[in-house]
């Protein structure tokens, strides 16, 4: 081999960013261990950026673009979900399925459920997320029309703050959700650098796999958890926001997690950022290749690699552009709970949470409100699913160059992710998950499900979804023309 070709894309970008905090004492409640409603102050500010992208190439210059929205959320449901894009679509003047919302998944943003209005700081939720829905509408505006030739390189790091999250506790004979020291997770961070074509950074993509829960029920602050400080060591260092995409994160989450102290998720989200920037530091010029140009004759006969510009040829593969949204059937689980009997249990639950709190018993009302809080978030997740035997599960696919992006509904195990990485290990693939919500819950890997697990018994899908969509994935990366092949060659790895 005499020449190694840098994985890297072309197209049109614009990026925007503003700042979606919400007001400090709305309704924050996202943890069932919780004992306050509101929040107190906030952290870090949480963002919204967007990243519009479309063909540089041909016929298709400026076509068929796509939006990406990073949200400073854990996610929406289907109600406030459905909402947001219809009104950003009309505002913006998008079609709705160019618009591809990724959440951070901080659980320390607030729990955003018009729903909740009669809680603590719940009518404050109404009025906030229809300022956000105008902010949205405008950054996207913005980013389409601030859209410029640029170049993405690519790049991986590599991080080991995601681990494990699924524990067996022998003691008491079960499987709790925490720090796993013998499960395995995916180190990899994937990095795009995007630049214009005079080589200004616009931004850097930042995909990687991990629960934001550093912060947990003891936390009263507003907060992005590690993903803020993960943008700030970015941002300070390449002068362009940083838009963070969250992989399949459904069984991996910090080490060092379920705390009060921000300061943790400082730290934990530092961790992440050095890796981002090895990888960043190690990128080449975009438009280049790196190739053997022969011997020179010192104390040893030296090998003489150099950065060349592309050929013309090259250039027609990193130009390449190609977006569908692909449906494909995956059946509901035989043992969907009832919404009768999920409503009689939270009942149940809230009368023994107020028998509680007659009898003062502070650890009862902690855990009877935790049951309340469970059996509400059950009957939201089956509200809204489409009715029948299977669910027409929707996922993006977007080739840009030589990279292949990723919108994936829900929160997926890791090992979706691995198992697409390791088939196309020379492909960039950014494995974006919690795209536009999670209306299907959790996709278990099929050796998860029958241990009793939280993320089986919160999922509404059967066993064998997360492979059938593994199947569907892959067979689309290969329709694109992108081979099942070696290991991946890039800045970073």
């Amino acid at each position: 081999m005499k020449r190694v070709d840098i994985p890297q894309s072309r197209c049109l970008a614009g990026v925007t960013r503003d700042d979606i905090t919400p007001p400090v004492g709305i309704y924050h409640r996202m943890w069932g261990a919780a004992m306050h409603d509101r929040s107190t102050g906030v952290h870090r500010p949480l963002t919204a950026t967007a990243l519009y992208l479309s063909s540089r190439h041909g016929e298709r210059l400026g076509k068929d673009g796509k939006v990406i929205v990073a949200l400073d959320h854990c996610l929406f449901r289907s109600e406030e979900m459905n909402e947001l894009v219809d009104r950003v679509s009309s505002a913006a003047s998008i079609p709705r399925d160019a618009i591809i919302v990724f959440f951070s998944h901080t659980h320390a943003a607030g729990l955003m459920d018009r729903r909740r209005s009669e809680l603590p700081g719940g009518d404050l939720i109404g009025p906030y997320l229809d300022s956000l829905a105008t902010k949205l509408a405008a950054l996207v505006r913005e980013a389409r029309d601030s859209q410029q030739p640029a170049s993405i390189v690519y790049g991986v790091g590599r991080c080991d703050l995601a681990r494990s999250r699924d524990y067996f506790d022998a003691e008491r004979g079960e499987y709790v959700c925490g720090y796993n020291p013998e499960g395995e997770a995916d180190d990899a961070v994937v990095v795009g650098r995007i630049t214009d074509d005079g080589g200004k950074p616009l931004a850097t993509i930042v995909n990687y796999a991990c629960h934001p829960t550093t912060l947990a029920w003891e936390n009263t602050l507003i907060s992005p958890d590690y993903i803020g400080a993960t943008r700030e060591v970015v941002e300070q260092a390449t002068g362009a926001p940083c838009l963070f995409v969250q992989g399949a994160s459904g069984d991996v989450g910090p080490r060092d997690g379920f705390v009060g102290d921000v300061a943790v998720a400082d730290r934990n989200g530092r961790q992440l950022g050095y890796a981002v920037m090895s990888a960043v530091e190690s990128m080449p010029t975009p438009g280049t290749s790196y190739e053997y140009t022969g011997p020179v004759i010192s104390g040893a006969t030296l090998g003489i690699w150099k950065y060349i510009p592309v050929s013309a040829d090259r250039r027609k593969d990193i130009d390449i552009w190609e977006s569908r949204r692909v449906v494909i059937p995956l059946k509901y689980r035989d043992d969907l709970p009832k919404r009768d009997d999920l409503e009689r249990e939270r009942k149940q639950w809230s009368t023994r949470e107020a028998e509680a709190r007659a009898a003062g018993d502070d650890v009862r009302v902690r855990d009877a409100r935790a049951m309340v809080e469970r059996m509400a978030r059950s009957l939201s997740r089956i509200r809204h699913l489409p009715p029948g035997d299977e669910c027409p599960y929707a996922f993006d696919i977007i080739r840009i160059g030589d990279a292949v992006w990723l919108g994936l509904n829900g929160e997926h195990y890791n090992r979706l992710q691995r198992e697409i990485r390791r088939r196309f290990a020379q492909t960039p693939i950014f494995v974006g998950t919690l795209a536009n919500g999670s209306g299907v819950s959790y996709l278990l890997d099929s050796g998860s499900y029958g241990k009793g697990l939280y993320q089986e018994k919160v999922s509404v899908l059967a066993k064998g979804s997360l492979d059938r969509l593994v199947e569907a994935i892959a067979d689309e990366i290969q329709r694109m023309g992108i081979a099942i092949r070696g290991s991946m060659s890039c800045g970073g790895s």
